[in-house]
């Protein structure tokens, strides 16, 4: 009876103290995020700092908006995934693209606080690309009407790009330029590079565990379908040879990133993980489909920001199709010290090449 006494207090003290630092832990981050708070508030005359939601696509998504002077051009940034929010991690890079530009994240169908917001079973159906391309143009039709703007400018991150570029092509007229980060061309050809590249880097350093792992999806993608099960190894590896993040195993800077974000409460960041998994599932078919090759033109201009070392998105197939497309102007903007993650691994030179190729492009328009 005592051992077991006091084997019940034991767990009591140890549970006691587990709960003791959980609570302090919350509430370092609680401050944390007050600094962050404080730091990201636009307090100009001029500026803009709104977050909300709208009705896009028939269902409730929300917008988040920020620049410090209204009379920017304005920037629809369109995130990747799918369901991998930006607004969550906006609080590390986009602070001095607020001088410049405003700034629109949007939590897309099935993402973050549009998923915690909305009941699963009811967007269930509408998961597929031609949705979210349709989501897009809604929402530039919206904040054009709302800020009084004449065009705005798209850009897209990863999956964002199969979005943003595809609305791009259906409503040129909306957009004074499109900017892919990450772009996605091929997804098979895509998958291949990725795959092949992550192969002779584990080769290269006698990787057992990762060749073990490979071998057991190879080849890929090969005949099989791209499954969630299959795509899973596949992306671990590119991503731990530094294909996400250059140079880096790991990219907790961005996973954590919601932890200290003023946007997101515990619910949003929550949100995240259950609506990436939702989403995926039913997303996948259509998105290893995806081949823009047969673009050949593009109706507005195209630049590309584009990281050597990107092996989540390769950046081999989108420079090949820059290099033939025909626009009303073009350029590739390549990142050396980046991977996937540029606006995160090179904010200042991603700044830069926005107002040296980016921003003239909407000022000349005018």
């Amino acid at each position: 009876m005592k051992i077991v006494w006091l084997g019940c207090l034991i767990l009591a003290l140890t549970s006691t103290q587990v709960h003791a630092q959980q609570s302090a832990d919350t509430a370092n981050y609680r401050k944390a995020q007050e600094v962050v708070r404080d730091l990201e508030r636009i307090v100009a005359p001029s500026g803009i700092q709104e977050s909300y939601k709208t009705s896009i696509g028939g269902i409730d998504q929300w917008l988040n908006v920020r620049g410090q002077d209204q009379a920017n051009p304005i920037v629809l940034f369109v995130h990747g995934g799918p369901a991998s929010p930006l607004t969550p991690t906006i609080w590390q890079f986009q602070r001095p693209m607020e001088e410049y530009f405003t700034v629109v994240n949007w939590d897309q169908r099935g993402a973050g606080k549009t998923y915690g917001g909305t009941d699963p079973k009811d967007i269930g159906d509408s998961i597929h690309i031609a949705r979210y391309v349709d989501d897009a143009i809604e929402v530039a039709e919206y904040i054009k009407q709302r800020y009084h703007k004449k065009k705005i400018i798209l850009m897209g991150h990863s999956w964002g790009t199969i979005v943003a570029m595809s609305a791009a092509l259906k409503r040129p007229d909306l957009f004074y330029a499109y900017v892919g980060i990450g772009q996605v061309i091929s997804t098979r050809e895509n998958e291949s590079i990725s795959f092949e590249y992550a192969l002779e880097q584990a080769k290269a350093q006698n990787n057992t565990a990762a060749l073990k792992e490979m071998e057991s999806i190879a080849p890929y993608p090969g005949d099989q379908p791209i499954t969630r099960e299959r795509i899973i190894i596949a992306r671990k590896w590119p991503q731990f040879y530094g294909g996400l993040s250059a140079f880096r195993h790991a990219s907790n800077y961005y996973f954590d990133a919601p932890l200290l974000s003023p946007e997101y409460d515990e619910a949003d960041s929550r949100a995240i993980d259950e609506g990436s998994l939702f989403t995926l599932g039913k997303i996948l078919p259509e998105f290893v489909s995806v081949d823009f090759t047969n673009i050949h033109s593009f109706p507005i201009p195209v630049v590309m920001f584009m990281g050597r070392h990107d092996y989540t998105t390769p950046t081999a197939p989108a420079a090949a199709w820059l290099g033939k497309l025909h626009a009303p102007y073009k350029q590739g903007v390549w990142f050396e010290h980046s991977a996937h993650m540029i606006p995160w691994e090179e904010p200042g030179k991603m700044l830069v090449s926005l107002l040296q190729y980016v921003r003239p492009l909407a000022e000349k328009a005018n």
